[in-house]
């Protein structure tokens, strides 16, 4: 009887110490799912947030795209992208304080790059002009860089 007994005790060991090892085994495997997922999140975000900045700004020209509609302008310490609305307003769209930064005023109104509006986060954003083909070069917060080049569609329209 003892003999029993004892053996029912270690079958019953024994088999707690398997459901252990499961669980553990299934735990690991769930913090290892997790952890890929949330780096697989975090990339991903990082590239819709680049990609975001690049359709923003691929948008904004082609609404603009117009004769004399779209040109580049010293704005404040930065260079700024200028879109005509009519012949009296403007939007700048530049980068400022870490952000890429929207201004709609008159056109000859002398406000600050720190009037804007908060758009997307931007570690930098440098413009160039020349024959109708615009190249902004983005900088995300995490210092890569991507390069948008647009070829103005209006015609003689582009004003360097």
């Amino acid at each position: 009887m003892r003999r029993q007994k004892s053996q029912y005790h270690t079958q019953g060991l024994a088999a707690l110490l398997l459901a252990g090892l499961f669980a553990a085994c299934a735990l690991a495997v769930l913090l290892t799912g997790a952890q890929a997922y949330s780096r697989l999140t975090q990339r991903d975000q990082a590239v819709a947030q680049r990609r975001t900045c690049a359709q923003y700004l691929a948008t904004r020209v082609r609404q603009a795209d117009q004769k004399d509609g779209v040109s580049v302008a010293a704005f404040g310490d930065t260079d700024a992208l200028l879109l005509m609305e009519g012949e009296d307003y403007a939007t700048r769209i530049y980068c400022y304080d870490g952000y890429l930064m929207e201004l709609f005023a008159a056109k000859d109104d002398t406000l600050a790059p720190a009037d804007g509006t908060r758009i997307l986060p931007s570690g930098g954003l440098a413009l160039s002009l020349e024959d109708g083909l615009l190249t902004a070069i983005l900088t995300t917060p995490e210092g890569t860089t991507d390069t948008l080049r647009l070829s103005l569609r209006s015609g003689e329209g582009a004003a360097a």
